[in-house]
Parts: C-alpha cells; structure tokens; sequence
C-alpha cells in the first residue's frame, strides 16, 4: 500500500511541477542565441563612411557583448561636426519573418556624432530590405532625451515602410485597444509611439527590449515586459535585422530569436 502511495503522489508531483514550474521555462523555450557573444559568425557591419576595419573598433564584442564606443574611443568623439562617419549598424545575414527577438541595452556615459540632435540615441532595426546607412525597414528606437526626460525607447521609425499604427483617438501616443486604441490609419518615415521616462541615460540599467512581429500582419514593441508600442498590416514581410551605432555609448546583451513557422493570432500577446 505504501509504495502504491508513493507512486501516487510522485505522479501528481510531477503534475503540478509540469503546469507550474516551467512557466519560466516556457517563456524561453525556442530561444537561440542570435549573437554568439563571441565573433561576428552571422553578421556583417557597416559604417556610414564604409570603414570596415574602424566597424570592428566601434562594435567591440566584450565579455560575450557588442559594446559600441567603448575604452579606444574619448569621452566625446566627432561630436556636432555633421560628419557622423560611425552611424552604423551590425546586421544578421539571415532575412527573418516571424518570430519574437529579444536583447537588452543600458546606456554609457560617452557621447558622439549629432548628439546635440538625437541625445542618447541607438535602435533596432528588422524587415529591413536594405542594409545601406541608414536602412530601410522598421526601427524599434532606443532613445533617452535628457534635456526633456523622456524616453523615446520603443517608438517606430517607419523608413520607408508603411504600417497601420494603433494609437489614443487624437494620435499622441501609443494605447492598447482594449484601453480604447483605434487604428491611426497608415504611417511611415515618422516616429511615433509611447514610451515610459523613468528608463532613462542616467540610471545606468539594463533594459529588457522585446519586438514580436508576425510577417507583415503585425508588431508589438514591449520595453521591460510592458507594451510600448503596436502596429498592423506591414508593408514588408521579412528582412535582415541590426544594431545601431548612433549618438552615445551602448551595451547590447542576450539577443536572441525565436522563430515560428506560421502567424500567431495577435491575441496570444496582447490580452
């Protein structure tokens, strides 16, 4: 009877443990590494002045990071001078569809290119179709504006794409439908979005980025487990993915991907 009871209570162990212990592990289930944190194996860079060699300078892979502007570099470099010679980006060689990609950032304290334009300014590129400086395909932005104390992470930067935005009813930020969000109509070459300010240059903290995009039928942006931001009805389906180089110091961290071979109905993210 004893070992009947054992058994018993091993099996409704496992149970339990099987619907509650890996939730956390079901969130990370099909993720792979998309930077190795190793070498560039995957990937190619470019700079806006084509310097193939100063590109390996400018995204240094340290301690299984891409730290951009790193030690070799001043605390201001070509700052204001209108040549921005390091916009730049690191760039999969693989066109990817649908999937959910991860990465974390946290700003650093050096400065550069057009700051005094675009304070604290970096970004995410994907279904990107062209890989010149500065590409065309979709941005999630990473920006922090200290002047004004807002955080721009999150925002779209549409270069020339197009995307149905989903936003409050006067079209000054971003809202969930369920929290009365109507389709703005189709937008491009804009930035728009909602992002919150708290997430700033300053605090020197990691930030967990995540954009889930289902083919051209819709994006989600969420910024530390919060939606951000939301688009529909893409004008592109696939495309490279890449890093910026822009204004400032950044730390780029844990980018990973996890693909899908068909279209998630949008109501499994956005409840």
């Amino acid at each position: 009877m004893k070992s009947k009871i054992t058994v018993i209570l091993s099996i409704v162990a496992l149970i339990v443990l099987s619907s509650t212990a890996p939730l956390s592990a079901q969130n990370n289930k099909g993720f792979v590494k998309l930077f190795n944190g190793e070498n560039w194996d995957g990937w190619h860079l470019k700079l806006k002045n084509g310097d193939d060699a100063l590109a390996e300078k400018v995204y240094a892979i340290e301690d299984g990071m891409v730290h951009v502007f790193n030690d070799e570099f001043p605390d201001e470099y070509n700052l204001n001078k209108g040549e921005n010679a390091t916009h730049g980006l690191f760039y999969t060689n693989k066109n990817y569809s649908k999937y959910i990609l991860r990465f974390e950032y946290k700003w650093g304290s050096k400065i550069a290119n057009n700051f005094d334009e675009w304070q604290y300014d970096a970004g995410c590129y994907y279904h990107v179709f062209d890989d010149k400086i500065w590409p065309k395909g979709i941005e999630y932005q990473v920006r922090y504006n200290h002047i004004t104390n807002k955080n721009h992470t999150g925002d779209f930067w549409a270069a020339s794409t197009h995307l149905d935005w989903t936003s409050t009813a006067d079209t000054s930020s971003f809202l969930l439908p369920k929290d009365g969000g109507i389709n703005a109509g189709r937008k491009k070459n804009e930035l728009y979005g909602y992002a919150k300010a708290k997430y700033n240059a300053l605090n020197n903290k990691w930030n967990k980025c995540e954009v889930i995009v289902m083919g051209d039928k819709y994006t989600i942006h969420k910024l530390n487990g919060v939606i951000v931001n939301m688009g529909t009805n893409l004008s592109h389906s696939e495309g490279m993915i890449g890093f910026q180089s822009e204004t400032a110091e950044i730390f780029y961290r844990n980018i990973e991907i996890k693909e899908f071979d068909e279209i998630i109905p949008i109501e499994e993210f956005v409840k």
